[in-house]
């Protein structure tokens, strides 16, 4: 399988949120393509099991506890990968759950933004300007969530700060094009995904419908490989096809001068049904 050109032995991979789920596999992942990898987590036990499991693998990996909410210690995860090494790769995967909606408490507010939103942000600001004027192909990658799209009830914190990270991945992608493809954006939207968060909901076991991590870091590296920035991905419930319809849907909204999230009013239902079904908009 060819591979990111940012994904080259010897340079370095630099992983948020790397603990567990999407961000350890994809750590393991590029480790296995013969980098070097620096995993960051809050979660100190855990990110030193991952990096235990890494170094057993035969990949150089090293353990940076990092709360990606203060811009202090992600400058200090900064100066960590540097002294191990030229960086090609920044994956901002780190992320929380909000809960509530827009009433929910102002710590809930802050710290979902402070995590999803700032948290990549601070991590562009310290790491862009060196992958800037290196000489070798690098990519960023920022992990997004369906709901930053589509913004489901329910969790409003968290629908608002993807959403955010979707509108400033699309910027950075924009910038980039300066570099003339050397430098690359990429925004990794998963779908239904087994992770510690579903865990953490009292599921014990990978939900049918879900994907694992790790096939969400397989439908992730061909994506970079061809130079996608949207990286759209399946799970065993929904479609690409079902996702890209209700991505159209939500759109229309505004176009069609629809009631907000009209997906979930009643009085659409039958619309969207009908929609869904192929019999029209």
């Amino acid at each position: 399988m060819s591979l990111h050109p940012a994904i080259a032995p010897g340079r370095i991979a630099v992983v948020t949120g790397a603990a567990s789920g999407i961000g350890r596999a994809a750590a393991l992942r590029f480790g296995a393509a013969g980098m070097r990898v620096v995993l960051a987590d809050l979660d100190e036990s855990a990110l030193a099991a991952a990096g235990d499991d890494l170094q057993r693998q035969g990949i150089e990996a090293r353990i940076v506890p990092t709360d990606v909410s203060d811009p202090g210690a992600v400058a200090h995860l900064k100066s960590e990968a540097d002294r191990f090494g030229p960086v090609s790769l920044l994956m901002n995967n780190a992320g929380r759950e909000g809960g509530g909606g827009i009433l929910a408490g102002h710590e809930v507010w802050e710290r979902t933004v402070a995590t999803n939103l700032l948290g990549p942000l601070y991590g562009i600001q310290a790491f862009l300007p060196d992958l800037l004027e290196a000489d070798w192909p690098c990519a960023v990658v920022n992990t997004g969530s369906k709901q930053g799209i589509t913004l489901p009830p329910g969790d409003t914190a968290y629908n608002v700060s993807k959403a955010g990270l979707k509108a400033m991945t699309e910027s950075l992608a924009h910038d980039l094009r300066a570099t003339g493809g050397r430098v690359t954006a990429h925004l990794l939207i998963p779908g239904f995904t087994y992770t510690g968060f579903t865990r953490a909901r009292g599921i014990a076991e990978k939900p049918a419908g879900a994907w694992t991590a790790e096939q969400v870091v397989d439908f992730l590296l061909p994506a970079m490989a061809r130079g996608d920035f949207y990286i759209l991905c399946p799970d065993n419930e929904v479609t690409r096809e079902m996702d890209e319809k209700r991505i159209a849907w939500t759109a229309g909204d505004i176009v069609e001068n629809r009631s907000a999230l009209s997906r979930w009013d009643p009085r659409y239902a039958d619309a969207f049904k009908a929609y869904m079904e192929g019999k029209g908009a």
